[in-house]
């Protein structure tokens, strides 16, 4: 019954892709670079990606923080969002990840709005700070997610009063709902939750998804 499901989940984000989103050779080449370098398919779907993309634009963000950068192809939605003015910086842990993804930067003609910064995100987010940056708009956390209390901790930092927070992967196949969990992701992404729900800075909801990446969902908080 599962394997049904995922299957059709699949097919409508097939459907939804075709219909709503036009070919795009430059994603569909970094998809395949990322492939072809053996990093893991763990890219947003092209339909979350889009929805990455329409946020920025709704939020008319300038300056976009991404934690977790792989092959940065959800790099390319949020960067294609920005003005000509914009930055996003973007934080990667695996030198070889980050050398694939600004490749497909390059390719996307972005590279003039994209800083990467390699290293463990703590170590990066801690050097950012120390640079009084500028509030990012928008910020979007998908790197590993034991951390991402660490990661929120962060983000609420680099924030200003209307600062939209995206996490992915917080679902989790619907182990987020199991207290008995001692699985890290979970365990990191519950104290994430419960983070948000006692901070009155932030107003915080979660949606479950499914789809070609199977079951699992988002979480958004505003920056009060």
């Amino acid at each position: 019954m599962a394997e049904i499901r995922t299957e059709q989940w699949t097919s409508v984000d097939t459907y939804l892709t075709g219909t709503l989103i036009p070919a795009d050779p430059i994603l569909e080449a970094a998809l395949a670079a990322n492939a072809a370098a053996g990093l893991p398919s763990i890219d947003v779907s092209p339909t979350q990606g889009k929805w990455l993309h329409l946020l920025a634009k709704i939020q008319g963000a300038t300056h976009i923080l991404e934690i977790g950068t792989l092959g940065g192809y959800s790099t390319i939605w949020l960067a294609r969002a920005l003005p000509p003015e914009g930055r996003l910086i973007t934080m990667e842990f695996s030198p070889k990840h980050a050398e694939v993804a600004q490749q497909n930067i390059a390719r996307a003609g972005l590279s003039h709005l994209v800083e990467i910064r390699i290293g463990a995100a703590a170590d990066s987010l801690a050097k950012l700070y120390a640079e009084d940056p500028t509030p990012f708009d928008l910020i979007f956390i998908d790197a590993d997610k034991p951390n991402n209390p660490t990661y929120l901790e962060w983000a609420l930092k680099f924030s200003r009063s209307g600062t939209l927070i995206v996490v992915d992967n917080v679902i989790r196949d619907g182990e987020i709902a199991n207290p008995a969990s001692t699985d890290p992701s979970i365990t990191g992404t519950r104290a994430m939750f419960e983070m948000l729900a006692a901070n009155p800075r932030v107003s915080a909801t979660a949606l479950q998804t499914v789809g070609s990446k199977g079951y699992d969902g988002f979480a958004i908080a505003l920056v009060l």
